[in-house]
This record gives structure tokens, C-alpha cells and sequence, in this order.
């Protein structure tokens, strides 16, 4: 049994204890809370992907390769690599956030 002490204000306490009243199983509760991340993060991990695929297209080569590249410094820092750089890191922060859900 996880015994959790969040610190979050006053306010927000209040309305946690008040939807808990409604709620005849905590652990369903809990669950629902984890599936709503984990479809966030599925959206957001859809979106980065779609973002991606534009520059895959543009550029001609997969975002794992471009980010070798621009990681070596090879591929520049033109100020559509440094977006795709960005977006790459978010998908592969995401990716693992997800993975540790699932």
C-alpha cells in the first residue's frame, strides 16, 4: 500500500478531497489518473511524430539519423535543425515516460 503525501495548495487539496468523496474505489480512481497520462502522452508522441515527418521529408533522411548527425555537429545549426533537434528529444523524452507507464 503507497502511503502519498503531495504538496499542492490549499484550493487544489480541496477539490482533490471533494472528487475523492465521489469515488467508491481509489484504486480505479488511480488507474483512471495513469491512463489519462498515458494517453497524453500517446497524443503528444503522435504530434511530435507527424512534426518530424516533415523534416524526415524535406531533408530526406530519418530523424534518428539526422540526430546522429547533429549531434557529431555534421549536420549544422541551421534553425530548422535546431527545431527537428528539439522535437526529436521531446519525442525520445516522451517515448521513455511512456515506455515506464506501460
Amino acid at each position: 500500500m503507497l502511503n502519498l503525501k503531495l504538496n499542492i495548495q490549499p484550493q487544489t487539496e480541496k477539490r482533490l478531497k471533494r472528487i475523492l468523496t465521489y469515488t467508491q474505489d481509489e484504486e480505479i480512481f488511480v488507474q483512471n489518473i495513469i491512463e489519462y497520462q498515458i494517453k497524453e502522452l500517446q497524443k503528444g508522441i503522435m504530434n511530435l511524430r507527424l512534426d518530424m515527418k516533415e523534416f524526415e521529408e524535406k531533408y530526406r533522411m530519418s530523424s534518428d539519423e539526422f540526430y546522429h548527425k547533429f549531434e557529431q555537429g555534421i549536420s549544422g545549426d541551421d534553425e530548422d535543425f535546431i527545431v527537428w533537434s528539439g522535437i526529436y528529444e521531446m519525442f525520445c523524452e516522451n517515448e521513455k515516460k511512456l515506455s515506464e507507464l506501460i
